[in-house]
């Protein structure tokens, strides 16, 4: 069956870095754009950004960009986020996303704490 499985989350300072990883299975990761969504607590889920399936073009929220930066390597089955420069309004749980043709997955999440 389709799976994402997220990890790389944690806790950091303000300035710090994480990188999160989302490895998929179950479908032709290659043919697939991917998504990367946040939802804080009392916040409805952002999307922050978004990749195209052969990695060429990303999309970022604006309250993200320049700072975050999506990747896909398609050998991997693994879309990543890289983190840069976090401030504590980047606290929450950091969720991928598939869209197919008639259905759709989120991986389980992992969380990101930024905090001094």
């Amino acid at each position: 069956q389709v799976r994402l499985v997220e990890s790389g989350g944690g806790l950091v300072q303000p300035g710090g870095s994480l990188r999160l990883s989302c490895t998929a299975s179950g479908f032709q990761f290659s043919g697939y754009a991917m998504s990367w969504y946040r939802q804080a607590p009392g916040k409805e889920r952002e999307l922050v950004g978004s990749i195209s399936n052969t990695g060429d073009k990303a999309s970022y929220a604006d309250s993200v960009r320049g700072r975050f930066t999506i990747s896909k390597d398609n050998d991997k089955n693994t879309a990543y986020l890289q983190l840069n420069n976090l401030n504590p309004e980047d606290t929450a749980t950091y969720d991928c996303y598939v869209r197919m043709a008639w259905s759709y997955k989120w991986g389980q999440g992992t969380q990101v704490t930024v905090s001094s």
